[in-house]
């Protein structure tokens, strides 16, 4: 396998050597030294150095998340810019620091006095990753009345914040919202936890028989991605 692996790869080099009019010594790099002579013909020949500049800068900062906060903030400073303020705070998002995240998304408002939707989500998102139920029902009710806002998981995290200020009915419609399926498999089985505690078992019921007829027909990848939900659902069912 590991041979036919090298020859593919020393194929592809020969091939874009011949097509490109590259100097022909490569042609002996690449027999001589099949693995590193290929390895060494793509990295100089094939990608560009801009190429390469996006791949270190990738790795770099995977390796050290910080610095790409860093170097965004300065982009930030030498540019206000709605799109750079959208960079920074996606990042601070990305790494979960989202007291700074937050900071940052109301940064973007500010420049954005429409109130753009999905920099809201973010913000919602945020909030409830703080424990702020009463910020995150502030910002819901800023966009509860857009199209994409219903069924979506700050519909959901809307709900829940309700659910927390003890407004159990209006959050178990925002709730409810989310109930859609073949998706939102967590949500839903925090749905049906929510309505067993309110007494509405058979309705709950129905919904975890649901995830596990849906479980059914999974693709294999879906089947290890919602393997722990679906457990729970299970559990949660069979205690029923």
């Amino acid at each position: 396998m590991h041979y036919a692996l090298i020859i593919a790869l020393q194929g592809f080099c020969i091939y874009h050597v011949f097509k490109n009019n590259k100097n022909y010594y490569w042609y002996f790099v690449i027999m001589l030294l099949p693995v590193l002579g290929s390895i060494i013909y793509i990295c100089t020949q094939v990608f560009s150095k801009k190429d390469l500049d996006v791949v270190q800068n990738e790795i770099t900062h995977v390796i050290n998340p910080t610095k790409k906060i860093t170097d965004l903030q300065k982009q930030l400073d030498f540019a206000d810019t709605f799109q750079n303020r959208i960079n920074l705070a996606n990042a601070l998002f990305e790494i979960k620091d989202y007291h700074n995240a937050l900071g940052a998304y109301e940064n973007v408002l500010d420049a954005d006095r429409n109130g753009d939707a999905g920099v809201i989500k973010k913000i919602i998102e945020s909030y409830s990753q703080i424990n702020n139920s009463e910020k995150v029902i502030f910002y819901a009710e800023k966009i509860k009345e857009n199209s994409d806002f219903r069924g979506s998981r700050s519909q959901f995290l809307y709900g829940l914040a309700l659910e927390e200020q003890g407004e159990s009915d209006r959050a178990e419609g925002q709730l409810r919202g989310i109930d859609q399926r073949y998706s939102h498999y967590r949500e839903r089985f925090v749905l049906a936890e929510f309505l067993v505690k309110k007494g509405k078992v058979e309705e709950a019921k129905e919904i975890l028989h649901s995830i596990q007829n849906e479980a059914q027909h999974m693709s294999k990848p879906n089947k290890n991605l919602y393997k722990s939900v679906v457990q729970d659902v299970n559990t949660l069912a069979s205690s029923l």
